[in-house]
């Protein structure tokens, strides 16, 4: 008997999902770019109540090149509107996703690790998997590996809604509104720090995610995340 493999279809990602991540996507492509422009304005990162001139700065540059921020001339004005605007596009997007995934039981059963996954020689193995550039085949595929799945969780769990906290934080409307989230950062000067620095962690994680998509095959994952079907090999026999 002959053992064949062949290309199948399967249904990877839900509208929703697909239709939230775009979001996202150009979202960020706004939000990082203005940031830096805000930034930009005063490019020192402090802790708790200070950030008065005399005060020790914990980060110092000299700023973002222009290329880099949103608008690509210094105007803090224009660069607040533009955050501010894909801020509120960025929570409300991502109250949608989360309240599909609550409801649709796509949180607990695609994004939460089972027990035997996160068993320590399973992800050390899962771990040195991707750094020899060996990705999941067959039956694997269907699904998020380990490694995706607390990535993600930690994205969209705790990193982003970090920085949506943070950055409401800085806001002296929500300080007068909800004034234990300066209690909780320790300031707006910290909040903008551990926003500044979760930003930082959501680069790194995109680069790290297109990294990803290409080395794992850039058609079939842009065609799984537009249409929803992913391509794998299903073995049969003859």
């Amino acid at each position: 008997m002959k053992l064949d493999k062949r290309t199948v279809l399967v249904h990877r990602h839900a509208a929703i999902v697909r239709i939230t991540h775009w979001v996202n996507a150009i979202c960020l492509g706004f939000l990082l770019p203005s940031g830096l422009q805000i930034f930009n304005a005063w490019p020192s990162l402090y802790w708790g109540q200070y950030g008065a001139d005399a005060d020790p700065a914990l980060l110092s540059i000299a700023g973002f090149p222009a290329w880099l921020t949103l608008p690509s001339f210094q105007d803090l004005a224009a660069g607040r509107r533009w955050h501010l605007f894909f801020a509120w596009v960025f929570v409300i997007n991502g109250l949608v996703y989360l309240a599909y995934s609550l409801w649709s039981g796509h949180l607990r059963r695609d994004l939460v690790p089972r027990n035997a996954e996160l068993a320590p020689r399973h992800l050390w193995r899962e771990i040195v998997d991707h750094a020899r550039l060996r990705f999941p085949k067959g039956e694997e595929a269907r699904r998020y590996n380990v490694l995706q799945k607390l990535s993600y969780a930690g994205v969209a769990l705790v990193l982003l809604p970090l920085m949506v906290l943070t950055g409401l934080t800085m806001s002296p409307g929500m300080n007068a509104a909800a004034p234990f989230l300066l209690d909780l950062f320790g300031g707006r000067q910290s909040a903008r720090t551990i926003h500044f620095i979760s930003a930082a962690l959501v680069v790194l994680f995109v680069l790290v995610h297109l990294a990803m998509v290409l080395l794992s095959g850039v058609w079939n994952n842009l065609r799984s995340m537009i249409t929803g079907r992913y391509a794998i090999q299903e073995s049969h026999h003859d």
